[in-house]
């Protein structure tokens, strides 16, 4: 006669692992999207976005300006949209309803900045009056690089990020939401009994937090 076994068989957690799933591949989305964009635009705001030249005494010299002379508003929203997507993880329900929206507003604003800093030229008018020493010296000659659509695009995968956590960032774990501040179990969901004589129970109370040796 054959022997049974007392050990239970695991059963499948197909339906327990469908909407986790779902959750870690949008978190790691939004973050690869975010993060990713965030890099781009404080990359490319660094680059020339506009050149020309200014007349001077004898000829003219060429004058250039980088993205964060002409406008500082995609670094700044940049930095803001970069700290919100972290800030997801922190907070819950309304709060982070509201950071995503801080998010996803910080991508559109960088990448409007972004498209109306192409056809600007204030910038480079600023420098030709410096060079040669009249202020209402004008740059001639301008010309506009691809950067400032390169920094729109990258503030439009921010707000994709933002977008990607304001429709699933429900789903999403948060900072401490396994234990109350306080290092103990939340409430409201009552702890297994432990077996002293099983070392697996053992492993599971202090995985949860919890003192196996209380009240022997």
């Amino acid at each position: 006669m054959g022997c049974v076994s007392a050990v239970p068989v695991p059963q499948p957690r197909a339906a327990r692992a469908a909407a986790p799933t779902g959750g870690r591949r949008s978190l790691a989305t939004a973050l690869l999207l975010g993060a990713l964009g965030a890099t781009v635009v404080l990359l490319s705001a660094g680059q020339i976005w506009a050149e020309g030249t200014a007349s001077v005494v004898g000829g003219s010299v060429p004058v250039k300006a980088d993205g964060s002379a002409v406008t500082g508003v995609p670094t700044a929203l940049a930095i803001v949209g970069l700290a919100a997507l972290f800030a997801v993880f922190a907070v819950r329900r309304t709060g982070r309803t509201l950071v995503a929206a801080l998010l996803a507003l910080s991508g559109a604003g960088a990448a409007l900045a972004a498209v109306l800093g192409a056809s600007d030229s204030a910038a480079l008018d600023s420098e030709a009056a410096r060079i040669s020493g009249d202020t209402a010296a004008a740059v001639a000659g301008l010309t506009h690089t691809v950067w400032p659509y390169v920094t729109a695009a990258g503030a439009v995968l921010i707000l994709l990020a933002g977008l990607f956590a304001l429709r699933f960032g429900q789903n999403w774990p948060a900072m401490g939401g396994r234990y109350e501040r306080s290092g103990t179990p939340r409430a409201g969901r009552k702890a297994p009994a432990t077996d002293p004589d099983r070392p697996e129970d053992l492993w599971k109370a202090l995985d949860r937090g919890e003192d196996p040796t209380r009240g022997e």
